[in-house]
């Protein structure tokens, strides 16, 4: 299994639950990515060093999505797909993906409550290290705060999605809620929500959903 980039803290603060009922929810917001115009409607931003990183609508075998093209095996390298029409605080955000190639990594990821590349909540699928990961970054500084291990399988459709409700993020993977995080220091104010990668994950994304919880 490959080892984490950096150190992870799991503050005292932090419950974690097998399961828990997930919010109501309102219409959902459906992005897929069919057409290059789609792009338009992101922003871009970048953490850690590098190279450049671009995104382009590309096909695939498999299917056409948005994708990070730009790769670089430096491992404290992260690319954010920002939606710019949305922000708010408490939503249910979901991406279908599939990772295709990568020595470093090979992850897809999604966020909520992003006000920047330095303070947002992210989970992460990973291939390499078959694992789904929830963390925190605040002013910077990247925390582990849910983890599990399961099956993530390369060149193959998943889901993966985050509902953050007042201090509570939960975390599902192929419509399955794996586990609850409980934030009570840092449930974080408004923001936006998108796509992140890893390093020199090329990862393909299909779409992404957003829906406003009551």
């Amino acid at each position: 299994m490959k080892k984490r980039g950096f150190p992870y803290l799991l503050p005292f603060c932090l419950l974690l639950f097998a399961c828990g009922p997930t919010a109501s929810r309102g219409p959902t917001n459906a992005v897929t990515f069919d057409t290059a115009e789609r792009l338009g409607d992101f922003d871009f931003a970048a953490l850690g060093d590098g190279g450049p990183h671009r995104w382009s609508v590309i096909d695939n075998d498999a299917g056409r999505g948005m994708a990070q093209i730009d790769l670089d095996p430096i491992q404290d390298r992260w690319a954010f797909a920002i939606y710019r029409p949305f922000s708010e605080r408490d939503v249910h955000v979901s991406t279908r993906f599939m990772t295709i190639s990568g020595k470093t990594d090979q992850a897809a990821g999604v966020f909520v409550r992003f006000r920047s590349s330095d303070d947002h909540y992210a989970v992460r699928a990973s291939v390499l290290e078959n694992s789904v990961n929830l963390y925190r970054v605040a002013a910077g500084r990247r925390e582990l705060i849910g983890s599990m291990e399961i099956n993530v399988s390369g060149q193959t459709w998943h889901t993966l999605g985050i509902a953050a409700r007042d201090d509570r993020l939960t975390v599902f993977f192929d419509g399955r809620e794996l586990f609850v995080a409980v934030e009570r220091r840092f449930p974080g104010p408004p923001g936006q929500v998108g796509l992140w990668t890893h390093a020199d994950s090329m990862t393909l994304f299909e779409s992404l959903e957003i829906k406003s919880l009551d």
